[in-house]
């Protein structure tokens, strides 16, 4: 007992010392940042590299889970100056404690292992049509001379949502035009319930006459839906679903996010490209075209682009096999490669510098700052420009993330987004786990204007009722 004391003694004051001559070094530096949770795919190896020279025993809690070094006891002796190989054996999770020459505990890491995800990377240009759930009120104007407007009389604001008029439920502006025009002619209000936020209200609305024009009015300036250009992320074939765009569809107006009321995933064709310079982000001018050959349906529209049903994956891409996927901390700084249309519907391969990873304890959007490096892409397009979003991020064989931003003072650069939280959107990837991080922020413009922003080539359908 008492040489055991003694030896406990002396490996602490040893560990001490370590502290101490070896918090300058950049080993101990990369071993006190090992994260307190690591995440691995099934069958899928990771190696650390500790580089200190000292004796080390690593114990698994659940060695079905794990191996370490490809060794069957647990705990493995290693040596802290070789690569440790940790090895995925089947999913479910488990802790690894590293003991300091057998007997003092460095370091406790929870691992996960979760199921290998394969997805079919896109990269081609899509247009997108939007419905919105109910009728979005981006607007109020006067009705004639008469001050406040009907729909500022029943507290009616910009950002609601008309959802339903006299029982009847509404998803069109020509049924709210028509809504409007029978109660109109009735001389009476119209029993209308708006969505704000969370919440339900019905009000009272009382239609007043345009003279001018000779028809009633309620003093709104309404819209059912959007539409513009983007690129597909990714198509997994197993699930049948995809993601978009990398983040979210807003009203131009209200700067909201619309609410998914329906929507569809058409052809599109890169006509032209209006280049990119500084504090002016450029753009893909593009068409739709074969609109009666859907590709998807759209089901969500959140943070992180739009997602829905997809029968199959769209011809003119570069993959016909799904790869693998990376998680965010598998992201390296170091080149890279984006899948993108810059004329008519042929995807090409460009190459990136991934030149900043943010380490994120919450899911973001703007997870790495990317430049364009590709001497192509930067004539073609001057760098990153609206339409892009979307555009998937691949290294070292796997999908990373997805092109979301540019920024308006340096086009070549820009935003991208981890690709497990667009996958996780999409219903392909469940819980991961979350890690330590933090917040970045920069001066950036969405690359995707044709949904947003300045307004041009902008495609909304607005009504003034």
């Amino acid at each position: 007992m008492g040489h055991r004391k003694k030896y406990t003694k002396w490996a602490g004051v040893l560990l001490v010392l370590l502290l101490i001559l070896g918090g300058v070094s950049t080993p101990f530096r990369q071993f006190m940042a090992l994260p307190a949770e690591m995440r691995l795919f099934t069958g899928s190896p990771k190696q650390l590299h500790l580089t200190l020279p000292a004796s080390a025993t690593v114990s698994i809690a659940d060695p079905d889970v794990l191996a370490v070094n490809g060794a069957r006891q647990n705990p493995v002796r290693v040596n802290l100056n070789q690569p440790l190989t940790l090895m995925s054996k089947q999913l479910g999770q488990t802790q690894l404690t590293l003991h300091l020459f057998g007997k003092v505990p460095l370091k406790r890491m929870m691992v996960r292992v979760l199921p290998e995800i394969r997805v079919i990377p896109g990269g081609q240009s899509i247009g997108v049509k939007l419905a919105s759930d109910g009728v979005l009120v981006v607007g109020h104007h006067l009705v004639g001379s008469s001050r406040p407007s009907p729909g500022e009389k029943a507290d009616i604001r910009v950002g609601d949502y008309i959802v339903e008029m006299d029982g009847h439920p509404v998803n069109e502006v020509n049924q709210v035009a028509q809504m409007v025009e029978k109660a109109g002619d009735e001389k009476r209000s119209v029993k209308t319930v708006i969505r704000r936020g969370h919440q339900r209200k019905t009000v009272s609305l009382q239609p007043e006459l345009d003279r001018k024009e000779n028809a009633f009015r309620i003093g709104l300036y309404v819209r059912d839906s959007a539409a513009g250009v983007g690129t597909l992320t990714f198509f997994d074939p197993g699930k049948g679903v995809y993601g978009a765009l990398g983040h979210v569809i807003t009203d131009m107006d209200t700067r909201q996010p619309i609410q998914v009321g329906g929507g569809k995933v058409v052809h599109s064709n890169v006509t032209s490209i209006e280049k990119g310079q500084t504090g002016d982000p450029g753009e893909k001018r593009a068409i739709f075209f074969r609109e009666n050959q859907v590709l998807g349906s759209i089901t969500r529209n959140t943070q992180f682009g739009i997602f829905g049903k997809m029968d199959q994956n769209p011809t003119s891409g570069l993959y016909e096999q799904a790869i693998p996927v990376g998680l965010s901390e598998e992201v390296k700084e170091g080149p890279a490669e984006i899948l993108t249309v810059v004329e008519g519907q042929k995807v090409e391969r460009y190459n990136i510098e991934i030149v900043h990873r943010i380490h994120q304890k919450f899911p973001a959007t703007k997870g790495m700052i990317i430049k364009v490096t590709d001497p192509r892409l930067l004539k073609k397009t001057g760098g990153i420009v609206q339409g892009m979003s979307g555009s998937p991020i691949i290294q070292q064989g796997k999908l990373v993330g997805a092109v979301t931003h540019v920024f308006v003072n340096d086009p070549t650069s820009g935003y991208g987004t981890y690709i497990e939280w667009m996958l996780k959107d999409a219903g392909v990837l469940e819980k991961t786990g979350l890690h330590d991080g933090a917040r970045f922020f920069y001066k950036e413009f969405p690359a995707t204007g044709n949904f947003k922003g300045e307004g041009r080539n902008d495609r909304f359908f607005v009504e003034a009722m």
